[in-house]
C-alpha cells in the first residue's frame, strides 16, 4: 500500500474521532481553562479521564486496537497511528494520557495470553473500561536492562509469594490490578526465569508507597511495594518463566502509538507557532516576516512532515507483514526526537510568552522530554536498529 493511500474507512474513523473530541472532550476541559493556564493541568483531570474512558469504550474507540476475537476492532497499525495522532493534535489534556486510547493501563495485546478465567476476571473489564491496570516491570535498579529486576516470586502451597518494589509505574496509583514481572528462577532469569503475574491491588502486602513527581504536569507515576503478596497459581499470565515473551507482544504497538502521539503534539505546537508568528507584531511588522522566525517554523514543518511520512510507512510495513522490531523502534526514535525540537522552537518563536504557563506551551515542552525515555530510550532504539542493519553488537 502506498504511503498516502490511506483506506477511506480509516479516514472516516479519524473524522468521527475528531468530532467526538470537539463535541464531548473539549467542553469538559474548557471548563477548567483558568486552572490549566495557572498550573498546566487541573485537579479533576484524573476523575474526568476515567469517565472519558468509559465513554470511549461505549463508542468503540477504547478497544479498536484489540483483535476482534476478544471484542476489539482489529484496527491496523496504520489506523492506530492516524487515530493517536488525531487525538493529540487538539492540544487537550483529556484527549491524551490514556483517556480515549489505552497504551499500558488498559487492554493491550499482552492480555491475549489470558486463560478463559483470566479473560473474564481481568481482560473483559479492561475492555469495558471498568478496571485499570498497570505494567509493573521497571524497578529502581532495572530500567532499560529489565533483565536485572529483583522482585521475586516463590512457589508455596499452590500459590506464589511475591515481594519487591516497582517504580515509574504509569497508572499505578489507580490500578485495580498490576501485571507484575518477577524472578521465579534465579539461574535462568530472562531465559525462562521471569514470570508475569496478575496481582490484585487489594491483595494483602500490595501498597502504593509513593507518587513520583516529574517535570511534566501530566505524568506522575507510582511506586508500588509488594511485601509477601500471596497470589494464586492461576494468576500467572502465559507460561511461568516466560513473562518477557508475553511482554513483547505489545511493544511494537506501544512504540507506534508513542510515535503518533509525538506527531500530534508537534502538529499542535507548530500550528500555534504559525498563528502567533502571523499575529505578533514587533518593529512594525509580524514576527513571521523575520527570516530567523521563518527558518525555525520551516524547520519544524519539514521535520514533522518527514517524521509523519516515515511513521505512516513503517506502520503500513508492519501491517503488510514486516517483523516490526526495526520499524517500531525507528518510528519512535525519529518522532520523539523530532517533537522535542519542535517544542523547543515553539517556545523560542513565542519568546517570553512561551515561557509563561498561560499559553500552555511550556507544559508540553516539559512533557515531551520523557518520550525519549519510556518504551525504549533513544539510545536503546538506535542499538536495536543497528542490529537489524547487520552491525556488530557492543
Amino acid at each position: 500500500m502506498g504511503v498516502l493511500n490511506v483506506p477511506e474507512e480509516i479516514l472516516e474513523l479519524r473524522r468521527t474521532l475528531g468530532d467526538f473530541i470537539d463535541r464531548e472532550v473539549r467542553p469538559v476541559e474548557d471548563a477548567h481553562v483558568q486552572e490549566i493556564q495557572e498550573t498546566g493541568t487541573f485537579a479533576a483531570a484524573k476523575e474526568e479521564r476515567l469517565k472519558l474512558r468509559k465513554r470511549s469504550a461505549g463508542l468503540g474507540f477504547w478497544t479498536l486496537h484489540m483483535p476482534e476475537e476478544v471484542g476489539g476492532g482489529g484496527l491496523s497499525y496504520l489506523g492506530q497511528v492516524l487515530l493517536h495522532e488525531e487525538a493529540c493534535r487538539h492540544g487537550l489534556i483529556l484527549a491524551q494520557f490514556e483517556s480515549i486510547f489505552p497504551v499500558v493501563t488498559g487492554p493491550t495485546p499482552i492480555y491475549l495470553d489470558c486463560t478463559p478465567a483470566q479473560r473474564e476476571k481481568y481482560l473483559d473489564p479492561l475492555m469495558r473500561a471498568e478496571k485499570v491496570t498497570c505494567f509493573a516491570l521497571t524497578e529502581p535498579g532495572a530500567g532499560s536492562d529489565a533483565t536485572r529486576i529483583q522482585t521475586k516470586a516463590i512457589r508455596s502451597n499452590g500459590s506464589w509469594i511475591v515481594s519487591g518494589r516497582k517504580h515509574f509505574i504509569t497508572g499505578g496509583e489507580v490500578a485495580d490490578f498490576a501485571l507484575v514481572f518477577a524472578v521465579t528462577d534465579q539461574e535462568k532469569r530472562a531465559r525462562g526465569g521471569i514470570t508475569a503475574i496478575l496481582v490484585d491491588a487489594d491483595t494483602p502486602g500490595y501498597e502504593v508507597t509513593r507518587i513520583q513527581r516529574t517535570m511534566s504536569p501530566y505524568q506522575n507515576p507510582a511506586e508500588i511495594t509488594l511485601s509477601d503478596c500471596e497470589v494464586p497459581e492461576e494468576n500467572v499470565l502465559g507460561k511461568a518463566g516466560f513473562g518477557f515473551y508475553s511482554a513483547v507482544k505489545g511493544i511494537n504497538g506501544a512504540r507506534l502509538q508513542i510515535a503518533a502521539t509525538a506527531l500530534g503534539i508537534a502538529r499542535n505546537l507548530l500550528e500555534k507557532s504559525l498563528e502567533y508568528a502571523n499575529q505578533r507584531v514587533a518593529f512594525e511588522r509580524p514576527i513571521g516576516a523575520n527570516q530567523f522566525v521563518q527558518g525555525m517554523l520551516v524547520d519544524s514543518f519539514a521535520e514533522l512532515e518527514q517524521a509523519r511520512l516515515l511513521v505512516y510507512r513503517l506502520a503500513a510495513d508492519i501491517d503488510d507483514g514486516a517483523d516490526g522490531r526495526r520499524e517500531a523502534a525507528l518510528a519512535k526514535l525519529v518522532a520523539t526526537e523530532m517533537v522535542g525540537r519542535v517544542a523547543d522552537r515553539a517556545i523560542q518563536v513565542h519568546g517570553g510568552n512561551g515561557f509563561m504557563t498561560e499559553l500552555g506551551l511550556e507544559a508540553w515542552y516539559r512533557d515531551v522530554r520523557a518520550m525519549r525515555l519510556y518504551e525504549g530510550t533513544s539510545e536503546i532504539l538506535r542499538a536495536n536498529v543497528a542490529r537489524t542493519l547487520g552491525l556488530p553488537s557492543a
